[in-house]
């Protein structure tokens, strides 16, 4: 058995996973509740638009970051400790955001509560040690990667309540009481666990993937500026990109502690895992965060709704299928394979794209409505969760907590791609001299469609998570490669 659990209080699973679920939530509100208090922080800040946008990508590219070597600091010194110390370091963020009175310190708090970046695959990790049985383990990662789309909408309506009633530090407020409790219910409702013989971190690679990473990142950020973009900044943000990962290459290559041993990078089940999330998050989260909600409050492309309606049509049904869906879609996946129902909500995903494209010359409300629900059910409720379980079922098992921190970079990385090439897509064909012309949103979703098609191309490369599956779903579909922890 790979894993030692230094703390043998017996966990339920009941209260374990609400300890956890508990953790998610408040990730979920730091990324999703800010959204619509967006026009607050402007107005009571007296900043542009652009410089409270900066602060949201402040924090996303935090969470990125420390995404990508957190999960392997919980395997050598305890999953636990991490946990706590993200959730609390979250609500000193949340803290610091609320007493902001100019952008630079709301963009301080920001990256401080990035520091949370990959609470949800750590959740995961920790699941994984307590439940083993593959359909029960199914089910409550779909339960918990649900929230990771949004919290039933409600994470959005709120914030819109509370800026609009109490002022933008109230959401921060809400933020930072949700982690505190979060981090109590961690400390004291789970269990502890390390991986054995890990007790060293490769901060050397550490700071080599960061580079490399965060590079790549703020010149994808960069690049979604379009034609205000520098476009001299990104070429050298992409060539320090590719030396710092060479560089981390060849120290992995060295170590005698790597953060990830360079013949993990070459399994399939890592690259694949990787490049499928990368082009499913570019094809489709700009669409639904982007270009959806834009047509929706277009007054002469579109529906001319405002924000609010704009969310209440798009956004709220899309994250309740969602929610609704996981636990179903977990469940499936370890009776029926991970492999085969990740393709199923990449089709679905791509299919429900299609129908939104050719919805949009009716200009109904129903049918946006319909389509939404639909990639809701498709994307964050089966595709999602798939993709975030295949990253803890594949991670080697003397290193649980590498690929899932990879995978979760993976899911920023395409979430900066999607909107710096779908709206690539979107300013080049739009008629300069056509302002109530929609050519410019169809062929955004079209590029959308034809990546999510190359994602699921890419999916038929993945392993298949023997392990993790029911034994009927293994006996239909031979194994592809190395086993899955079964408690790492």
């Amino acid at each position: 058995m790979n894993v030692s659990l230094t703390d043998h209080r017996p966990a339920r699973v009941g209260v374990l996973v609400t300890a956890l679920l508990t953790a998610c939530i408040a990730f979920q509100l730091n990324a999703s509740m800010l959204s619509p208090a967006l026009k607050s922080i402007e107005d009571s800040l007296g900043a542009s638009s652009a410089e409270v946008g900066l602060t949201q990508t402040a924090f996303f590219t935090s969470a990125a970051l420390f995404s990508l070597f957190l999960p392997r600091l919980g395997d050598v010194i305890g999953r636990r400790k991490v946990l706590v110390g993200m959730l609390v370091l979250m609500a000193a963020g949340c803290v610091i955001a609320a007493l902001a009175t100019s952008v630079p310190v709301l963009f301080a708090g920001r990256i401080v509560q990035g520091f949370s970046g990959p609470v949800v695959p750590l959740c995961l990790i920790m699941l994984r040690q307590e439940v083993t049985e593959p359909k029960r383990y199914g089910t409550l990662l779909g339960v918990i990667t649900a929230v990771n789309g949004g919290i039933a909408g409600v994470d959005s309506l709120a914030g819109g309540f509370l800026a609009d009633e109490h002022g933008f530090q109230s959401v921060f407020w809400v933020m930072a009481v949700v982690a505190v409790l979060a981090a109590a219910l961690a400390a004291f409702l789970t269990p502890e666990s390390k991986v054995p013989g890990a007790d060293r971190m490769d901060w050397p690679g550490v700071a080599l993937l960061v580079v490399s990473v965060g590079s790549l990142l703020v010149a994808l950020n960069e690049a979604g500026k379009l034609g205000a973009a520098n476009w001299g900044l990104i070429a050298v943000l992409v060539a320090v990109s590719a030396a710092a990962f060479a560089l981390f290459w060849r120290t992995e290559d060295r170590s005698a502690h790597p953060l990830v041993a360079t013949r993990h990078l070459r399994r399939r089940a890592t690259w694949a895992t990787l490049l499928t999330t990368t082009l499913t998050m570019t094809g489709v989260f700009a669409v639904m965060n982007g270009l959806i909600p834009a047509f929706a409050q277009d007054a002469q492309a579109g529906l001319g709704m405002g924000a609010e309606g704009s969310a209440w049509w798009t956004l709220t049904p899309y994250a309740l299928a969602g929610l609704a869906m996981g636990p179903l879609a977990g469940r499936l996946a370890a009776t029926h394979g991970y492999g085969r129902v990740l393709r199923i909500g990449l089709v679905g995903s791509a299919a429900s794209v299609v129908l939104m494209i050719l919805t949009i010359p009716a200009h109904s409300k129903a049918l946006l409505l319909v389509a939404s629900l639909l990639v809701g059910i498709t994307y964050a409720g089966v595709a999602n969760i798939v993709l975030n379980g295949l990253g803890i079922v594949l991670s080697p098992r003397e290193n649980p907590g590498f690929l899932p921190g990879l995978n979760a970079g993976a899911f920023n990385l395409g979430a900066g791609l999607s909107f710096a090439v779908l709206y690539a897509v979107k300013t080049a064909v739009q008629p300069a001299d056509d302002a109530a012309s929609a050519t410019g949103y169809t062929s955004g979703m079209i590029a959308g469609v034809v990546i999510l098609a190359a994602a699921l191309a890419t999916s038929f490369l993945i392993p298949k998570p023997v392990a993790a599956e029911d034994a009927a779903s293994a006996a239909v579909e031979p194994a592809a490669e190395a086993p899955v922890p079964s408690r790492g």
